[in-house]
């Protein structure tokens, strides 16, 4: 098996007897499913203000805070009904919860490319939020559907098809509508999402969970945070996840206007800028399956208190660079210890609740990390507007080291 992203195959763990007979089939799928569906919600980002302007909004201000509130719609919906999804799931299955979150995003990316207006641009930003969800439905079938020692590699692989997804998708964005227009932009990635419904509906094949023998003797049906006997680690690992998007984000706002502080050339800034935003996310890339793998010999708390911490220490000199290459530089080794965090994150769940509640709680945890999605931003731009630009990379140090600490102490509990 190989994918677009990340390692082979080949190089996964010995398999254990009785290991899942399609898992490897269902992980390629769903990150083919991931890859293309992230860069198809992601490719908007370079040509999204001339798209509002494109639907009639003239004035400067009211196209950056329309593009602003079309690009968030989607991270919002999808925060509100991720738990849903994930409790569904657990419920009538994940694979049909692949089938809809792939066949609804095709279906509102086509949508979007015939908006007449910006009202209706945001309006099917937030509907393919709320319909959308395959990425986050993909780590709950492949962390269910896969052998337990195995589920830090797996899903780490996941992670870094997710995260390519995001790098691509501005990279394909900026490349496509100078040769085929907005709007037909659009309905190229609907398309493509369609190839992945078709993939998901006819590759993926889900194995049913036989009724565990508590189950069979009337024990308890409950559901949610009640099925969840210690919820301290649950707690953790959304806390954590909530944090690690707050950190990727909170530089965004101010990327630019600081990369401008240490460029000369005027004309070089918005490169250099756009190479500090890719360096994280390709660092996120190289190490994602090698973090899993290691979390699934040394323990996932291990790995995850570990990444903090260095991601801690390396946010100080990014307060204190003298040039663009530099901050690059320390962007890419953060990203390559920000890596590990979201497959040990899932792996830790899935090992602390019951089977029968683990989409439910991973979609808690999918929740969690998509307000740190909006809140980066929010803070970031405040901290740095009112406080200054260093005070966003030391502040977000704080709190990475103060998520270290806490996990630290959680696993020792």
């Amino acid at each position: 098996m190989t994918h677009p992203t990340t390692t082979n195959a080949t190089n996964a763990p010995p398999a254990e007897p009785g290991a899942h007979t399609h898992w490897q089939r269902n992980l390629a799928v769903c990150m083919f499913g991931s890859f293309t569906t992230i860069i198809a919600m992601t490719l908007l980002l370079p040509f999204l203000p001339l798209y509002v302007e494109q639907l009639g909004v003239k004035d400067h201000a009211a196209i950056v805070q329309w593009s602003g509130a079309a690009y968030g719609a989607t991270f919002f919906s999808a925060a509100l009904v991720a738990p849903l999804w994930g409790r569904l799931a657990d419920r009538y299955g994940r694979k049909p919860m692949l089938i809809r979150a792939s066949l609804g995003m095709a279906v509102a990316m086509a949508l979007i490319g015939l908006a007449g207006n910006v009202w209706q641009l945001v309006g099917l930003r937030l509907l393919a939020g709320l319909l959308g969800g395959y990425a986050s439905g993909s780590m709950v079938l492949v962390a269910t559907q896969t052998p337990k020692d195995r589920t830090g590699w797996a899903l780490g692989t996941m992670s870094s098809a997710i995260m390519a997804g995001n790098l691509v998708g501005p990279l394909v964005g900026g490349m496509l509508p100078p040769l085929v227009g907005i709007r037909n932009t659009f309905f190229a990635a609907g398309a493509m999402i369609f190839v992945a419904f078709l993939a998901t509906a006819f590759l993926i094949r889900e194995e049913k969970k036989a009724p565990s023998a508590s189950k069979q003797r009337g024990a308890s049906d409950d559901t949610g945070w009640a099925a969840v006997p210690d919820k301290r680690p649950l707690v953790a690992m959304l806390f954590t996840g909530m944090l690690l998007m707050l950190a990727n984000m909170s530089i965004e706002p101010i990327i630019t206007v600081y990369v401008a502080t240490l460029v000369e050339d005027p004309n070089r800034v918005t490169m250099m800028a756009g190479l500090v935003m890719s360096a994280a996310a390709l660092g996120s890339i190289l190490s994602a399956s090698w973090l899993g793998k290691l979390a699934d010999r040394v323990g996932h708390w291990n790995v995850i208190v570990g990444c903090l911490a260095v991601s801690a220490l390396l946010l100080v000199p990014q307060a204190f660079v003298s040039s663009g290459w530099q901050l690059v530089v320390l962007r890419f080794l953060m990203g390559l210890s920000l890596g590990g965090l979201l497959p040990c994150i899932a792996s830790v769940i899935r090992h602390n609740v019951p089977e029968r509640v683990a989409g439910n709680m991973l979609g808690y945890s999918t929740s969690a990390q998509y307000t740190g999605q909006v809140a980066g931003p929010l803070l970031g731009g405040f901290v740095g507007g009112h406080i200054g630009m260093r005070a966003v990379f030391l502040g977000t140090c704080v709190l990475m080291a103060a998520g270290a600490g806490w996990n630290w102490l959680a696993k020792r509990r």
